[in-house]
């Protein structure tokens, strides 16, 4: 692959009408000042990061995880495109425009994302492949389509899909975005059939035909037709690196905010990423507060630069293996022994200290009744649209939504497309008002 190929700033659906004339803004910044007014991106401020949403102690949802991963991804952009810029002085490619690309590609990862956290992405995964939603296979199948889009529901491929698939009344490219920021957020550039059991893939098979057009256009290496699949993107690995930055150090900021974690063993955790030498100028900085929260907050912010230049030093080291399509782990595993070996301690106390406690359990247990239920109830009225419940049950989904498509796929996915796109607040309402727990205000 190569850079100039690779930084595109064509627009997905309007592509009759790129050109090369310059704007206050870049059409990369114009893609970020997009997401920023959208709705979907509003949205996530009702949705589950980790942590319940808050009450009396604010914790992170998807919008405020969102925003840190941007600020994160544009610094790693900035790195990355300085460093591309001095080994390769004499190229047209718009290093430049990297870190806003990397910042509009950290703000959409997350669109995709069902309500109450990573549970929803199982909750619906789990209706279709072990619960009510089991007998739809047969049906799907025999219209030639994949069964496995539904049991090994992605919300990184519901991203992709919100931001390029044409709703009812829309306009064609839906979000019209940049090819270069589509790209950069296709985690795993591959069909739900070229997964191998593992679960994650990149794009439904109706968006297929749109991946092979950008992937095609920036120049992105194939590595079989069928089933589909390409080798990353070069900038996933920076998007990738962002998340995974912000997901791991903020996580366990919340946990010392709600008392999970002791303020001693927060320091200590951050600290660990640091020589002795440092540690100790760290220490006498941190007294300069004496609010507890502001000295992690320092701690954090310190691990979090530290962990961009180590990320940017992977990537550039690692560049030709990158553009070869060779380099296949995430940036994060292949920093120095120091801090990987802190990253991975924090890594473990996450699992053990803050994925399992019975608030975040309790989330999921939530999120799995909630979406199961409302998946079954729209579900079964696309089955059965003539009976009287099921028309009063199809007329809560909006018209943008392609409730009447031709194929059950594609009912299907239009059922997919209103419920992962629920706020935890309005899930819970729909619930509680289809089930009769909850009445309108007469």
């Amino acid at each position: 692959m190569n850079w100039q190929q690779l930084l595109s700033a064509k627009r997905f659906g309007m592509e009759q009408y790129h050109d090369d004339k310059q704007h206050d803004r870049t059409d990369f910044q114009r893609d970020y000042d997009r997401l920023i007014f959208s709705s979907p991106f509003r949205r996530l401020q009702n949705k589950t990061q980790v942590f319940p949403l808050p009450v009396s102690i604010f914790v992170h949802n998807r919008l405020t995880h969102s925003i840190e991963v941007s600020c994160v991804g544009r610094s790693l952009g900035v790195v990355v495109g300085r460093e591309l810029r001095r080994k390769y002085p004499d190229s047209t490619a718009d290093f430049e425009e990297i870190s806003s690309i990397i910042a509009a590609g950290c703000l959409a990862h997350d669109l995709g994302n069902p309500p109450f956290g990573h549970s929803g992405e199982t909750a619906i995964s789990s209706y279709f492949s072990e619960g009510k939603g089991k007998h739809l296979e047969k049906k799907i199948r025999e219209e030639g389509k994949r069964w496995e889009d539904f049991t090994n529901f992605e919300g990184n491929a519901n991203s992709i899909r919100l931001l390029i698939h044409q709703f009812n009344g829309r306009r064609k490219g839906g979000f019209v975005m940049t090819y270069s920021m589509l790209a950069s957020i296709i985690k795993y550039p591959y069909s739900s059939v070229a997964a191998n059991g593992k679960g994650k893939f990149g794009f439904f098979e109706s968006e297929e035909n749109d991946i092979r057009q950008i992937a095609n256009e920036l120049g992105m290496h194939c590595i079989q037709k069928t089933p589909l699949k390409y080798s990353r993107h070069p900038l996933v690995y920076l998007v990738e690196a962002a998340d995974d930055i912000c997901y791991k150090i903020m996580d366990i900021e919340d946990a010392h905010k709600l008392g999970l974690l002791t303020t001693d063993q927060t320091k200590e955790l951050f600290l660990d990423f640091f020589d002795k030498e440092r540690q100790e100028k760290m220490q006498k900085t941190m007294l300069v507060v004496s609010d507890i929260n502001e000295q992690i907050a320092y701690l954090r912010s310190s691990v979090i630069g530290l962990l961009v230049n180590e990320c940017a030093e992977v990537f550039i080291n690692n560049e030709p293996a990158i553009l070869d399509g060779k380099f296949e782990s995430s940036l994060i595993k292949h920093i120095s022994s120091l801090p990987d070996k802190a990253y991975r301690a924090a890594t473990d106390i996450s699992y053990k200290k803050i994925y399992k406690t019975k608030d975040v359990v309790d989330i999921e247990l939530a999120g799995h009744r909630i979406i199961g239920f409302l998946l079954d109830t729209f579900i079964t009225a696309i089955e059965n649209p003539d009976a009287k419940y099921s028309q009063l049950i199809l007329s809560r989904i909006p018209e943008q939504y392609e409730k009447d498509a031709p194929s059950l796929y594609q009912r299907i996915l239009s059922i997919l497309d209103f419920v992962s796109g629920m706020t935890d607040v309005y899930a819970l309402d729909l619930y509680r008002k289809i089930t009769g727990i909850s009445l309108p205000t007469i």
